[in-house]
């Protein structure tokens, strides 16, 4: 299925841990799917939607990579060619804008294209609430079908519930009219975590952005709001709180893609 170049998501994100205690939660959720080439057209057009600047909806550059103002498109071709990873394509986006000025994404997806179209590698950024920031970088090979299976080792702290000493497990169907990403967690034991996002795209205008402003109000503050909920019950179930590490000495860390069948990594991983 083709990857559709603008759009927004309208789904429910789930997480199950599954040991040593079950926790579950299901929330609704919206994504914007953003080109980096076309954000400045896009906020022309739009009445609701700015580039850094205050808006209902806005996208700001510094809410990404090392959170400066330079280019988001010239940062992730440099971390591309550094990688050895073929670009010059287009580059989107997947990430919650701000809304009334405020944001906080758990998981951005960069999905990055070689100038044939086809899709290079796929960047998955994640932010923790302590302020800091990571890129799991994952090449693409050329001819891959959907779902798109990727693994990295975990090498940043997200949880205080959660070691690094872990596996992430990626599968991804890309964007077209509808969006479906999982990520499993495995340590040494097995799967500890399961999380996955499914939506279904629908036009970006002025009327769906104000439309899901009132179906999910003020989404930005209630997810940081339900990270700090869902780990007081955590907590109270008696799950262990593992120490904060130092950040990585590197902003990315470089995965491979994943055998279907049996899970297992093909080649090598290493930091960049």
């Amino acid at each position: 299925m083709p990857e559709l170049r603008l759009g927004l998501y309208a789904g429910s994100v789930m997480h199950h841990r599954l040991r040593p205690t079950q926790h579950r939660l299901r929330y609704s959720i919206f994504y914007l799917l953003l080109d980096l080439d076309e954000i400045d057209v896009l906020a022309k057009k739009l009445r609701f939607f700015s580039h850094n600047r205050f808006n209902l909806f806005s996208f700001h550059d510094r809410d990404h990579g090392e959170g400066s103002t330079s280019s988001p498109r010239d940062r992730i071709e440099q971390q591309l060619e550094e990688a050895g990873i073929e670009s010059g394509g287009p580059i989107r986006l997947l990430t919650m804008p701000r809304i009334l000025g405020y944001a906080f994404n758990p998981l951005s997806i960069y999905f990055c294209h070689r100038r044939d179209q086809s899709l290079s590698a796929i960047l998955y950024e994640v932010n923790n609430t302590f302020g800091q920031r990571h890129n799991y970088l994952i090449p693409v090979p050329s001819g891959t079908e959907a779902p798109i299976r990727q693994e990295s080792p975990k090498s940043f702290y997200v949880s205080p519930f959660m070691t690094t000493g872990m596996i992430y497990s990626f599968s991804i169907v890309p964007p077209g009219n509808d969006l479906s990403v999982s990520v499993i967690g495995r340590d040494d034991e097995g799967p500890l975590i399961i999380a996955k996002l499914t939506a279904v795209r629908q036009d970006l205008s002025d009327a769906s952005l104000a439309r899901v402003f009132f179906v999910y109000p003020l989404l930005t503050f209630k997810v940081i709001a339900g990270i700090y909920w869902e780990a007081l019950l955590i907590w109270l179930k008696g799950i262990r709180l593992y120490p904060r590490p130092s950040p990585p000495d590197r902003p990315v860390t470089i995965g491979r893609g994943a055998n279907p069948e049996s899970g297992q990594e093909k080649s090598s991983v290493h930091d960049v």
